[in-house]
């Protein structure tokens, strides 16, 4: 691909990082966003001063408003908007959107009432449609300052995949490619549940192997119900696990982890929400997540003690103290899911 055209949905922090990716390698960007108010402002400052401040935009970069006037045309439908307005823009643009163009979803979520990952979402608005999904540690504040990034991108076709991956691959942007949309998806949702796991572990105080234990034991949460829902076991082993859930757990760019903290220090899940203003994936993400494991009867204590500190008012100290007195077990076996060892 080209010089192609662009849309690319939601103008929040991560929808304009890519968008100045796509624009700097010389093709159109057609950025909407559904605030008349934030429209209004970007076009005049030529800056998002809210999501991203301090990062010019690109002149290849066109504001947009009119979902049909943004979507009609390009070549490529790119959803940055929070995973729980994804079914809603769908429905909007399902008389616009044709075959020809790829949707690829870059938000990292589930949808809470019906427990579906995007692809799926997708598939029920849209029918047999080419989609990819594009995922990764990649905070927004990094990308639009040119800081080397690397991600991934999932596709059921291979052809799609590296037609994603030729569109965003740049010097400073490396994109590999992944058969696994399934696990690619999964790893970048549930890994906001275990980063909000740490920085409520940050708010209480607690350290690095805190944080370490945490980190180690939530991929395999995240590993075991990926597998269950028929993701692949290595690809939780690469950036879209093992690689995601290390830079949301330690990077204060993380909104989860941000949250997570202020749960931590006592604060409301309201005054925690007003005080990070932007949605926080992972907080809806932990209802859907303990939901799935049940559903698929998968163990995941960190799961389900940040569920209960989210929904059951469990006083953080309190999850903790539930997950360290937790029966003993061996680690090995666990991990690999092997036979029973025989000692």
């Amino acid at each position: 691909m080209t010089h192609s055209s662009i849309t690319v949905l939601g103008a929040g922090s991560w929808g304009t990082a890519l968008s100045l990716i796509l624009a700097k390698k010389g093709h159109e960007v057609k950025l909407w966003m559904r605030n008349q108010e934030q429209y209004e402002e970007m076009n005049r400052q030529r800056e998002n001063t809210k999501y991203l401040p301090g990062t010019q935009l690109h002149e290849n970069i066109k504001l947009y408003v009119d979902i049909e006037k943004a979507v009609k045309g390009t070549d490529v439908v790119l959803l940055t908007i929070s995973s729980q307005a994804v079914r809603g823009v769908l429905k909007n643009i399902r008389s616009i959107i044709t075959r020809e163009q790829i949707i690829v979803n870059a938000a990292k979520g589930l949808e809470a009432n019906t427990l579906l990952r995007i692809s799926q979402v997708v598939e029920e608005e849209l029918g047999s449609h080419p989609f990819a999904v594009l995922s990764g540690p990649s905070h927004a504040e990094e990308v639009s300052k040119d800081i080397p990034t690397t991600v991934v991108v999932a596709a059921y076709e291979r052809s799609v995949a590296e037609c994603i991956q030729d569109l965003f691959m740049s010097s400073y942007f490396r994109v590999y490619t992944n058969p696994d949309v399934i696990g690619v998806e999964l790893g970048g949702a549930l890994k906001n549940v275990i980063a909000f796991g740490a920085g409520i572990s940050d708010g209480l105080g607690y350290g690095d192997n805190a944080k370490a234990a945490l980190m180690t034991r939530g991929i395999r949460e995240i590993a075991r119900l990926g597998s269950a829902m028929g993701g692949k076991l290595e690809t939780f082993a690469g950036l879209t696990g093992i690689g995601d859930l290390i830079v949301t757990c330690t990077s204060m760019h993380s909104r989860n982890r941000r949250a997570g903290i202020l749960t931590g220090q006592g604060k409301s899940l309201e005054e925690t929400l007003s005080e990070i203003g932007m949605v926080v994936e992972g907080i809806k993400t932990t209802k859907a997540a303990f939901e799935l494991a049940k559903q698929y009867q998968i163990e995941m204590p960190i799961t389900e003690e940040i569920y209960s500190i989210l929904y059951k008012d469990i006083p953080p100290r309190v999850a903790v103290s539930n997950l360290m007195s937790r029966d003993r077990t061996h680690e090995i076996e666990d991990i690999v899911d092997a036979e029973k060892i025989n000692w």
